[in-house]
């Protein structure tokens, strides 16, 4: 026993040297006003973009891509790949909403909702960009306000979105607070809250089909079958793997699998400032990746639930790390406890 701990504790300092050593890459944030987006780029490679045009219903970050070049999340519905799955037209790149605030659901909101039934959903405008900075670390800043249709606000955000990146590995920290304008009702709900949808190659392989009715009664069919494309799989810092990663709690969560010749894998890590941590798994083997804090009713079968009020005034402040890694091996579980433990100081 004492032999394991040994083994494991000096596996832990190996990961941590690795990452204390791995030179970290220059990272360019170029805002663009005119066409509402922020490009990133980490090394000279383009990372990512902050997309915030009046035609989304929300900001997102898309795409995301790998160090080593690899798409991470699934073209649909800006830029679609062929093969790309063409469910849920909501799900964007990497973002961050929620399915029910004072009624309104904000997550499942998308072009594809009908006239008649847009009053039903929410709206995050990207009011303005505060900083943007580039550097070791880039930095990027905004303003956003969480409105009905008709664009009255019930809470105010600020998010500080950080950027940094080596050889084989980028990182996005995003520090979220959201304030309350007017009294504001987390009410416990499936779909939240940092959400992100990965590349076809990174889901799980299945041969079943999939039905899912948003929280206003639209059907969604997933399709199974012959799919070659998928060989993806979900561990959580619990243990837990595939299928059964949904609906539990842990610090972490990583999907991998391989893209091309590398192995790639997305990790989502939780703060433990964060509201009902340890959070939620709300992760399906279809391509949907997300952590979510306030679903606790739906995913421990009713027997509690976590609601959230706040009061005109009043904030509530969220945090998580996504740390996308390529190579011939992605970070094990030792790794990733080490990442999590140096981001809860952060």
């Amino acid at each position: 026993m004492l032999k394991h701990k040994r083994l494991g504790t000096l596996t832990l300092a190996m990961g941590i040297a690795v990452q204390a050593t791995a030179q970290q890459m220059p990272v360019t944030v170029k805002r663009n006003d005119q066409q509402k987006k922020v490009e990133v780029m980490i090394g000279g490679k383009p990372f990512t973009t902050f997309l915030y045009p009046d035609t989304l219903e929300k900001p997102v970050l898309y795409p995301l891509i790998a160090a080593d070049g690899a798409v991470v999340t699934r073209g649909f519905p800006l830029n679609p790949k062929p093969g790309d799955p063409t469910d849920h037209p909501h799900h964007i790149g990497l973002w961050f909403n929620f399915e029910n605030l004072n009624g309104l659901d904000f997550w499942n909101n998308s072009y594809a909702i009908p006239a008649d039934r847009k009053k039903q959903y929410g709206w995050i405008r990207t009011e303005k960009i505060t900083e943007a900075k580039s550097g070791n670390t880039g930095v990027l800043v905004y303003q956003a306000n969480w409105t009905n249709q008709n664009k009255e606000v019930i809470l105010t955000e600020n998010t500080r979105l950080e950027f940094s990146g080596n050889q084989n590995q980028r990182i996005v920290d995003r520090i979220t607070t959201l304030k309350a304008v007017k009294e504001a009702l987390f009410t416990d709900a499936k779909d939240g809250m940092l959400g992100l949808r990965l590349a076809h190659e990174l889901q799980m392989p299945t041969t079943k089909d999939e039905k899912f009715t948003d929280s206003k009664g639209i059907v969604t069919v997933v399709k199974g079958g012959t799919d070659k494309i998928p060989n993806g799989n979900y561990l959580t810092s619990e243990g837990k793997t595939g299928d059964a990663a949904w609906s539990t709690r842990g610090t972490w969560c990583k999907v991998f699998g391989k893209i091309g010749a590398d192995s790639v894998s997305v990790a989502i890590i939780d703060h433990p400032q964060n509201p009902n941590y340890p959070t939620f798994w709300h992760a399906r083997g279809y391509g949907l990746f997300a952590a979510n804090p306030l679903g606790e009713k739906i995913f421990t079968n009713g027997k509690s639930a976590k609601n959230l009020k706040l009061q005109p005034g009043q904030s509530v402040t969220f945090k998580y790390r996504v740390v996308i890694s390529n190579g011939a091996q992605t970070p094990d579980a030792a790794q990733l406890n080490a990442m999590a433990g140096s981001f809860a100081k952060h």
